[in-house]
């Protein structure tokens, strides 16, 4: 990947979910460092107390990058909020270039643990909030030239060591999936590429080092320093076609087993 030109994002548009830390960050930077606007929709506004950086602190590092960015404080559950994201983008740079899925919750315990508000969080931010921020950027994006739609999800992957693993943490993400999926067969004709990206493994990030089982988790995890890679991963490898690449998400590998 390193022999490839890099790929120019001036004057490029990103609307981006989530974005106030960890690996929407990572490609929100990385947009920037190659000239992009980015707009970015979060709900941290102010620091939390285990949770570092804010949408704000973002920005910065998206402007110290040498990119352009936007704070929109506001919820990817809530439908004003997301088209207030994308109005921002429209108004302040023109359009829409590149929607980003990243926006996700997790929570791993055993069904019968499992509280019922936990499973509507990942629901509501991780299906309805693709949905949402999908849905209100698809005019815009069919407007312009090679753009774009990126979704943080897996590979399907019907293995019953996974799906047993955390069923409802892995129905919610086969959920942004199968939305890609879909809407890649949908929008085949419209000019605008639909790819996945996914870890295989997980990532130490803040989401992951507060979970309930987080020791566990971050014995898996492999460090935040896969940054670099996956930068490249993410700019390198938006869809030169209208389709999923043999209808497979794009992944990045490791040496870990995956997760789903």
């Amino acid at each position: 990947m390193s022999n490839q030109p890099t790929k120019s994002f001036t004057d490029r548009t990103m609307v981006v979910s989530g974005a106030s830390r960890g690996i929407g960050l990572a490609i929100a930077v990385a947009a920037a460092r190659r000239g992009a606007n980015v707009v970015l929709l979060a709900k941290t506004a102010e620091p939390h107390p285990k949770l570092p950086g804010t949408v704000h602190t973002a920005v910065a590092d998206i402007e110290a990058a040498g990119g352009k960015g936007v704070a929109v404080v506001g919820d990817v559950r809530n439908e004003e909020d997301v088209q207030r994201a994308v109005d921002t983008a429209v108004e302040r740079f023109g359009g829409v270039d590149i929607c980003v899925n990243n926006a996700s919750a997790i929570a791993t315990e055993p069904t019968e643990k499992l509280a019922a508000k936990k499973f509507d969080l990942m629901m509501d931010i991780n299906v309805r909030g693709t949905f949402l921020l999908t849905k209100a950027c698809l005019p815009h994006l069919r407007k312009r030239v090679d753009t774009h739609v990126l979704t943080l999800a897996p590979p399907m992957n019907m293995n019953p060591h996974w799906l047993g693993a955390h069923p409802s943490y892995t129905l919610s993400k086969y959920g942004m999936t199968l939305l890609s999926l879909g809407w890649a067969a949908e929008y085949a004709d419209a000019g605008i590429g639909f790819a996945c990206l996914w870890p295989e493994t997980y990532i130490a990030t803040a989401a992951v080092a507060n979970s309930p089982n987080f020791e566990a988790m971050l014995e898996r995890s492999r460090s935040p320093e896969i940054r670099r890679r996956r930068e490249r991963a993410v700019l390198h490898r938006f869809p030169t076609t209208h389709r999923f690449r043999r209808n497979r998400p794009v992944r990045l590998r490791g040496r870990r087993r995956p997760h789903y």
